[in-house]
């Protein structure tokens, strides 16, 4: 037979970073907390990079950021490093390239030429080349703080659908 907690749950505090309700940790009806010989349960699960991710396209601008500028580099290259960086995630050309695309459209917009990124096909697949300058590093570093507001956003909106998939 379960043993019901005493009361509902107390509301948080405005402290709280989400509005999720919360109780005493005596209240809760755990035996022992200390058992010995219990996995890990924070394994995370694989992740596999989707375009329009914002969680993959940090993770592709951050690398783009610290490559190296004014030469070439196969889009090939960039998916080995990704996964070898990333064990927990599997990406593809195809989504590496998407966000390679998307940082051109940004980059016209913001500096107004085309110049600056480069996607081409060459003979050992997409390459991408990005301009050697100060402000092409500057610019990819703002790309990478645009992004990781957007998954801050996103986190925000999921901690308060009280961890439930939000659509959006």
């Amino acid at each position: 037979m379960a043993r019901e907690c005493p009361g509902p749950p107390r509301p948080s505090t405005p402290e709280a970073a989400d509005n999720r309700p919360t109780m005493k940790a005596e209240d809760l009806s755990i035996a022992d907390p200390a058992v010995v010989g219990l996995p890990d349960p924070g394994l995370s699960p694989p992740t596999v990079a989707q375009s329009g991710d914002p969680f993959a396209a940090l993770r592709i601008v951050h690398l783009l950021a610290r490559t190296s500028l004014g030469r070439p580099i196969p889009v090939s290259e960039l998916v080995a490093r990704l996964n070898g960086e990333h064990l927990d995630w599997a990406f593809s050309s195809r989504v590496v390239a998407g966000v390679i695309v998307q940082l051109q459209a940004n980059w016209m917009a913001d500096i107004r030429t085309a110049e600056g990124i480069r996607l081409e096909d060459g003979a050992l697949g997409p390459t991408v080349e990005i301009e050697d300058s100060a402000r092409a590093r500057t610019w990819l570093v703002g790309q990478a703080w645009r992004l990781d507001a957007e998954c801050h956003d996103q986190l925000r909106e999921f901690a308060r659908g009280e961890g439930r998939a939000t659509e959006g």
